[in-house]
């Protein structure tokens, strides 16, 4: 069970400063906007706090419906662990709003912070190229080369962050600016709803109400489901009766109001997550990408590709289309590089000694993900690996002796990611992490006792979704084995995989693995020695384990690597001692001396 779904009967409260909640010291990440609003019922516990309360205090001078709060509400309670039928910390109040019922202070006062957590609002870092482009992209649009990009990327890849620092840059008072969110829905979306809210805070920015003017005028039927906007207004709000309402008299209406609109000024569009996005916002997208006639329209969409292949979602199709007929832009984002990590810590902890190596350590442990830069780090300050020193930030521990784990939040959101590929994926990979970072199908097929051309069938799927592994071609084994090889894009994904099975199972995968391994390498098993001794000291095979630490040790020491040849000895002699193993302190020193 995921550990966000578990009942939570500790003590929990709030963390403001690390927008998170606690539950003993174990961190539970929410979204912004949910820890908002949790925030916000913080602040006024046991009264009714009205939805539209809520909506003014965390969406201010912004048009949002009940569902966007509504997920926000059931976000909150996942990580509560509150049932909605029998709350013990949110009620609800139907039709009215929300409650905060339960403590959220905590039974135990936070434990003291001897280092403060520095401010995470730094520049935007390794971004330089792509906002030059987003620029490029822009000065076409002002001259009347409507644009419509694609900004693509893995969940926690930063395309949010991008986005508000070229809104940032870009805004002045001759743009118009339109942001609508599309969210994560578990049964049908309301129609438009990105769409909807954009154009609402796109009709709060226009001077005199011109764009209300416009909209009324142009696209009737869209004010008819804007009721709000007509109040604010002191307009009469259209009669949904009256209308003739159907799909393509409301797509007409829309494009020929912004089209209308970008004759007078220019604007720029942004719809977010569009991997959730319903069927209508995705036409809309569609028929404004496909018309001719010029407009000052620069229209930014984010999406995550894995999430688009993983529920066969029909912006892939359309996305498809587009770029058949040359009507859009794409713009992935890539991973940060060790130097970006640098200047990331630079900025971040600018009177700092750490050493030269933590950016590569960070970097190695994060494959450049900015969201899992963010968390280890912040996991490294937490832990009390990265503390202020007399205003200067320094590193307590060697590299070596810094903690590999995951932290808590970003293992959560790993787990979400995982769980949305099918059981046998799911198996497949958990096997693939027993053998390491980088793995064959051989080695999984083995651990699984299937067949290896049904292994990389499953495989060649996961690496055509681009999101948890790699194809790094074929290798050959000394039994002229020839094998695909992968790897996983994170370490941290290998790293949650394999935590999220039983030591049992992962015993067993080990033992297969290595004797898979000990087979295809025969007589040149010593190549792998050390990996096979994991396999083995994990498979609970002593007497095998105890053979290759001793080849290990005796390759390590051939080399003049003293220290290594010591590690593998140590871990021989703290192996149980047993009949089946036969080994001494004599003949061990006698293997390290030769």
């Amino acid at each position: 069970m995921n550990p966000r779904q578990q009942p939570i009967r500790e003590a929990v409260r709030i963390d403001p400063a690390n927008a998170c909640l606690l539950r003993g010291n174990q961190a539970i990440a929410l979204t912004p906007k949910a820890f908002s609003v949790l925030c916000y019922l913080s602040e006024n516990p046991t009264r009714l706090v009205t939805k539209e309360e809520l909506l003014d205090a965390v969406w201010p001078g912004r048009c949002v419906t009940d569902g966007v709060l509504k997920a926000c509400i059931r976000e909150i309670r996942k990580a509560l662990g509150d049932e909605p039928k029998a709350p013990r910390f949110i009620e609800t109040l139907h039709r009215r709003g929300y409650r905060l019922i339960g403590d959220l202070s905590g039974d135990a006062k936070p434990p003291a912070l001897t280092t403060p957590c520095p401010s995470q609002r730094t520049p935007l870092i390794g971004r330089d190229v792509v906002l030059e482009r987003l620029r490029a992209y822009l000065d076409r649009a002002l001259a009347g080369q409507r644009q419509i990009v694609f900004i693509s990327g893995e969940a926690g890849i930063g395309k949010t962050a991008v986005v508000d620092a070229f809104v940032e840059q870009a805004s002045n008072g001759a743009l118009l600016v339109g942001r609508g969110q599309c969210i994560e829905h578990h049964s049908e979306g309301e129609a438009y709803l990105p769409v909807l809210e954009a154009v609402s805070e796109i009709c709060r920015q226009a001077p005199d109400a011109e764009v209300m003017t416009l909209l009324g005028r142009y696209a009737p039927s869209w004010l008819a489901q804007m009721p709000w906007l007509s109040d604010a207004a002191g307009r009469e709000t259209p009669q949904r009766e009256t209308l003739a309402l159907t799909r393509e008299r409301m797509l007409r209406e829309m494009v020929e109001l912004l089209e209308t609109v970008t004759a007078k000024v220019p604007l720029l569009l942004v719809l977010e997550d569009l991997h959730w996005s319903d069927y209508s916002t995705l036409d809309l997208v569609s028929m404004l990408a496909r018309r001719r006639g010029a407009a000052r329209l620069l229209l930014l969409i984010t999406y995550r590709p894995v999430e688009v292949i993983l529920a066969d979602h029909p912006l892939k199709s359309i996305k498809q289309e587009l770029d058949v007929h040359g009507h859009c832009e794409d713009l992935p984002l890539n991973y940060l590089s060790a130097s970006d990590v640098g200047i990331y810590l630079e900025k971040r902890f600018p009177d700092h000694a750490f050493p030269a190596a933590l950016a590569a350590f960070i970097h190695q442990r994060t494959e450049g993900n900015p969201l899992f830069m963010l968390n280890v780090i912040d996991y490294l300050v937490a832990q009390g690996a990265i503390i202020s020193d007399n205003g200067v930030w320094t590193l307590q521990s060697a590299i070596v002796d810094l903690d590999p784990g995951v932290p808590e939040s970003l293992r959560q959101m790993i787990e979400r990611q995982i769980e949305r590929y099918s059981l046998q994926e799911q198996y497949v990979l958990e096997a693939a992490s027993i053998a390491g970072t980088e793995f064959s199908s051989t080695t999984v097929a083995a651990a699984l006792e299937a067949s290896v051309p049904e292994i990389e069938a499953c495989l060649a799927r996961l690496v055509r979704r681009g999101q948890l592994v790699r194809d790094r071609g074929v290798e050959e084994w000394p039994d002229n084995t020839l094998s695909a090889s992968y790897t996983f894009a994170h370490a941290l994904y290998e790293n949650v995989l394999y935590h999220r099975q039983s030591a049992a199972r992962r015993m067993r995968f080990h033992r297969r693995i290595g004797l898979c391994l000990e087979r295809g390498y025969g007589l040149r098993a010593a190549e792998i020695a050390s990996e096979l001794a994991l396999h083995f000291e994990q498979g609970r095979e002593y007497a095998k384990a105890v053979h290759y630490l001793r080849q290990a040790a005796a390759s390590a020491a051939a080399r003049y690597a003293n220290r290594e040849a010591i590690d593998y000895l140590t871990r021989t002699l703290a192996l149980p001692s047993n009949a089946s193993t036969r080994y001494d302190l004599t003949s061990l020193r006698g293997d390290f001396l030769r």
